[in-house]
């Protein structure tokens, strides 16, 4: 018996119509299949053939999917949130296991086959939000991969004990060390980047920083990141997440500040929002910038707002970056997912023989038009095995 698959019928890329063959878990062609016998056959019906989205920014610990309507009456500033939520996450009973694993159904459904999650560790809840989502990466390993940020959300040096934190979560096997805003939130840029970069160097492990540090203050920041990641021969391993400082209106610094992530291979997340400066898409991608995307907290204290569908989040980009070109929006969909790959470190990924089997199909004339209509997922396969259908949640959560 082989484990074979052939999808009949599909359109890469919205091109025209072929099969593809899967061996096991890797793409073993794309082109006319041949006898297939022993082989498990599906009619894609002249779907677009896609690869897997990559969900490259999110914080599974602590969506409200799912949970009784929290009224949200809270301030406008970054701190006031911030302050909220770790007092609500006690009062509204928010266990991260379950949560976590409620969005991650949402996820496989809508397409999305890998996801780094950023992770709450602050000196209130310890590192329970780590454990939750740990036990649902284990859980849910046949389904999707989980990375998870160490992420110090409520600060670091100002508040005791948070280090120490982060030490122990990236010891339990957290794969990537996080930051925030060094000098607006902890007032003390070099004591946290040191302690980052630290924390880096001792476990081994890449970073990705949360810089919403505006303006001139961003770029002072982002400037002192670029200068550890070269001193440290980090190129490759670091991240900027948000970087909203890149959507500055001043054209040539910004300019200069492209050049010196793009010489030392630093990447950037940006989920293109639309209340904030944010790093101008075409222009970074143009400056040999990896590019990755997200959709940041879903439901959660901080906002209603989110779905879980980076399909969706490809219109979010392409409006907020005013793309309408389908070439254009060919580019926003390789964010989400060449984009994510690259920053997490996945061999093999998208549309060619040999590559991993992480696929999806979706209904429509045109990637562009995919995009547009954001239909229900026809199917989505993970290393090559049908987790679900017909935008079907994979699994149900108590």
């Amino acid at each position: 018996m082989t484990n074979k698959t052939i999808i009949k019928n599909v359109r890469p890329w919205g091109e025209a119509a072929t099969d593809i063959t899967i061996s096991g878990d890797r793409i073993a062609a794309i082109g006319a299949a041949g006898p297939h016998a022993g082989a498990a056959v599906i009619d894609g019906a002249g779907a677009i053939l896609l690869p897997g989205l990559i969900e490259a920014h999110t914080h599974l610990d602590k969506t409200l999917f799912g949970m009784k309507w929290n009224v949200n009456d809270v301030g406008y500033t970054l701190i006031d949130k911030i302050t909220n939520e770790r007092e609500m996450k006690s009062k509204l009973g928010l266990d991260p296991a379950r949560q976590s694993a409620r969005q991650v159904a949402i996820s496989v459904a809508r397409g999305t086959t890998h996801i780094r999650s950023h992770v709450d560790i602050d000196t209130v809840h310890g590192l329970k939000g780590v454990e939750g989502v740990m036990a649902t990466r284990e859980k849910y390993k046949d389904f999707i991969d989980i990375e998870i940020v160490a992420f110090p959300q409520s600060g670091m040096m100002i508040r005791p004990g948070t280090v120490e934190l982060m030490d122990e979560a990236l010891a339990m096997g957290a794969e990537v060390v996080g930051g925030l805003d060094p000098s607006s939130m902890d007032k003390d840029p070099k004591g946290h980047l040191d302690t980052i970069f630290g924390l880096a160097a001792k476990h081994g492990k890449p970073l990705d920083i949360h810089l919403h540090e505006p303006g001139e203050l961003g770029l002072f920041t982002m400037g002192m990141i670029v200068e550890r990641t070269k001193a440290q021969g980090l190129n490759g391993k670091v991240t900027i997440s948000h970087a909203f400082c890149l959507g500055h209106n001043d054209y040539l610094v910004v300019g200069r500040m492209l050049e010196d992530l793009a010489r030392n291979d630093i990447a950037v997340m940006t989920t293109g929002p639309s209340g904030w400066p944010c790093p101008p898409l075409i222009r970074t991608l143009d400056a040999g910038i990896t590019v990755c995307s997200g959709s940041d907290g879903i439901r959660d204290c901080w906002h209603p707002w989110g779905s879980g569908d980076m399909l969706e989040r490809v219109m979010y980009l392409g409006e907020r970056n005013y793309l309408s070109r389908d070439r254009d929006i060919r580019r926003v969909y390789d964010v989400v997912t060449l984009g994510g790959a690259k920053v997490m470190n996945i061999a093999d990924y998208g549309l060619a023989a040999g590559n991993i089997a992480d696929l999806m199909l979706v209904d429509g004339e045109a990637l562009a038009e995919a995009v547009a209509s954001c239909r229900p997922r026809r199917l989505v396969m993970k290393r090559g095995r049908v987790v679900s259908e017909d935008g079907a949640h994979p699994f149900e959560v108590a």
